[in-house]
Order: C-alpha cells, then sequence, then structure tokens
C-alpha cells in the first residue's frame, strides 16, 4: 500500500466542507419531528438499521438511495450502487440481508434499462433478491431508491452507538480497487470480485456480531472515512484521536491524493471499535476475505474527534455543541440552519 504526506488542518477542512458531510445535517431535526416510541422497536435512528424484535430475533430495516450526481454520471453504476450502500447497512448491523423492494423514477428508457441492469447485476453477485416496489415510469427526472430487510439474532447485532472510552478504532476496506472512472470519490471494489468472494467479505460482519468480537461499527458510506467514524463517534456521545498515518492506503501507483481517499466511498469498507483482546482476530478474520484491517485511533470521551500526523493535531469535529454531523441526540440544540 501506498505512503501519502498530508496536512492534518488540510484534512479536517477537507471532511468538515465535503458535501457527503455537510449533506448529513439535516438528519437529527428530522428525526425530532419522525420519532415514536414503538413497543418492538429496539433501535431505530442513528443506526445503519433499525432493529425490530422478532420473537428471539431481530428484524432489521434499511433504506438508501443514491445521489442525483451519480445517477447523471452512470446510471448502470447508480443502479448497482443503490444496492451495494443497502446490503452494507445490513452487514454493518452484523445482520444477513434478505429481500430488497425498490422505488424507480424514469425520466428516460436509455436510463430505465441500465439501472435496472446495474441493480440486476448487484442482486445477482450478492445473492439477495428484490422482490417488489414502485414505479414512476413518467417523471421529469430519474431516482432509485432500495429499502432492504435482513435478519440477526438478538444478542448478535453490531450497534454504531454503543463505542465506549478505550477503545481501539480499526478500518477494514478492501484495497483490491480501483477508481470507478465514472466517479472519482467511489473505490470500486465489487466489481473486481467475485460472488463468493464479496459474499465471504459480508459474513465476516455477521461473525463478528454473532461472536461479540466488536463494540460498535458502521459501513463507511458517503461522508469517507473520517466523516464516517464521527458520525459513530456522535450517537455514541464519544470523542476520539486518530493517526492519519495508520489510515490504509491503496498504491501510490492509483495516483489519489490523500484529502480525496478519506472522502471517498469504498467498494467494501467499514469502521469498527473493538477492545484489545479482539484486535488479532478481528484483523486476521478480514485478512482471510482480501482485506485490509488496522488500528487506526482510540475512542475517549472528549467529545471531539481529533486527528494526528506526526507532530500535528486538529480538531475536525466537537460533538459537544452544534459542530457536529447529523446532530442526532442534540436535543433541539441545533437548528435546521447549522
Amino acid at each position: 500500500m501506498g505512503e501519502y504526506t498530508c496536512s492534518t488542518e488540510l484534512i479536517a477542512k477537507a471532511v468538515r466542507e465535503y458535501e457527503g458531510v455537510r449533506r448529513k445535517s439535516e438528519i437529527g431535526a428530522m428525526v425530532n419531528d419522525l420519532k415514536l416510541d414503538c413497543p418492538g422497536v429496539i433501535a431505530s435512528f442513528g443506526e445503519d438499521a433499525a432493529v425490530i424484535q422478532n420473537n428471539g430475533d431481530a428484524l432489521l430495516l434499511a433504506a438508501d438511495g443514491i445521489w442525483s450526481k451519480l445517477m447523471d454520471a452512470d446510471p448502470y453504476w447508480a443502479g448497482y450502487c443503490a444496492v451495494l450502500v443497502n446490503i452494507h447497512d445490513i452487514a454493518a448491523m452484523g445482520g444477513r440481508p434478505l429481500a430488497m423492494v425498490d422505488v424507480f423514477s424514469i425520466s428516460s428508457g436509455s436510463t430505465r434499462d441500465e439501472v435496472i441492469a446495474g441493480m440486476r447485476d448487484a442482486s445477482a453477485q450478492f445473492g439477495v433478491p428484490i422482490v417488489g416496489g414502485h414505479l414512476h415510469p413518467d417523471t421529469p427526472y430519474s431516482v432509485i431508491d432500495i429499502a432492504i430487510l435482513g435478519v440477526a439474532p438478538l444478542d448478535g447485532i453490531i450497534y454504531s452507538s454503543t463505542a465506549k472510552a478505550g477503545d481501539l478504532i480499526v478500518v477494514a476496506i478492501d484495497m483490491n480497487g480501483r477508481v470507478h472512472p465514472s466517479c472519482a470519490l467511489n473505490w470500486d471494489t465489487a466489481t473486481l470480485r467475485t460472488a463468493a468472494e464479496v459474499r465471504a467479505q459480508i459474513h465476516v460482519l455477521e461473525e463478528l456480531g454473532t461472536r461479540h468480537l466488536v463494540t460498535a461499527g458502521k459501513d463507511i458510506s458517503n461522508p469517507g472515512i473520517i466523516g464516517t467514524l464521527g458520525m459513530l463517534l456522535e450517537v455514541s456521545g464519544m470523542g476520539a484521536r486518530v493517526d492519519l498515518a495508520a489510515i490504509p492506503l491503496p498504491d501510490t501507483s492509483h495516483n489519489i491524493p490523500f484529502e480525496q481517499w478519506v472522502r471517498m466511498y469504498p467498494g467494501m469498507g467499514f469502521v469498527l471499535t473493538l477492545q484489545e483482546q479482539h484486535r488479532d482476530e478481528v484483523i486476521s478474520l478480514f485478512s482471510n476475505v482480501g482485506m485490509a484491517a488496522q488500528v487506526i485511533g482510540t475512542v475517549d470521551d472528549s467529545k471531539e474527534l481529533r486527528i494526528v500526523y506526526h507532530d500535528e493535531d486538529t480538531r475536525v469535529f466537537d460533538f459537544s455543541g452544534c459542530d457536529g454531523i447529523t446532530h442526532l441526540g442534540s436535543e433541539g440544540r441545533c437548528t435546521r440552519a447549522s
């Protein structure tokens, strides 16, 4: 893997100002308007999937949509990613994805065909069927949104909100990839892997959950490595220090600037917290399926996410006020204008 130099001030600014991070700021206010306490719902907003008690197990329910920029750039890749990101949401919870439904708005026949081809290919590769949905065949825009159902044992769920001070932070990413030709902020690995390989990678998260090897986790999504870790810390009420030099990197032949890499959506990537005694086992499990896993920092109770590089030390987010990402848990302190 490569070696880069970077400035913590530059990286902190790039992460804070990245649209993939800033577009999450509306979530907290919306949740305050929508949230209801319901029997049987164990967890909801702030997690990658809602957790609903179902006898001795749990149903996992999630939904995700695709950025319009990606749809405009490459409808096939948008369809593929619509499936991929939903499967990641269930995997990040330690669950097994069962089936999906979609809501598809179409502005042209060619876009329809490309999106459907991408969805079909991803569905077949991961072995998760699309079983229904809703179609708008005549809209002036094209949008694909998918909801997914998964299942997990109640005692094997990986939550985002349960990181504790003293936990190690591990990032696991499949480095066998490429910058996707249609999107400079997408690191594509899944299309370069066989069905057996991607399914084995997803299964690792299920094993981590059932064996209680991690304390918290999220799939690395649009906010990138540091932004996704920030979302995990925010809902856990924690802070952390991250060593930028410890983040797994692609080979320098890919010519990816560091500030771009930490904002990229990886084809297969997760950020996890765990206790020291499980470090080697977790890293080995990911290595066995072709993923690089490294400790990049430690959780603390500061409610600040700080990044360090050699003798530089910079704050990225302060979750004790309004300088957060989703503002979940802010309890009205931060308005929609934040």
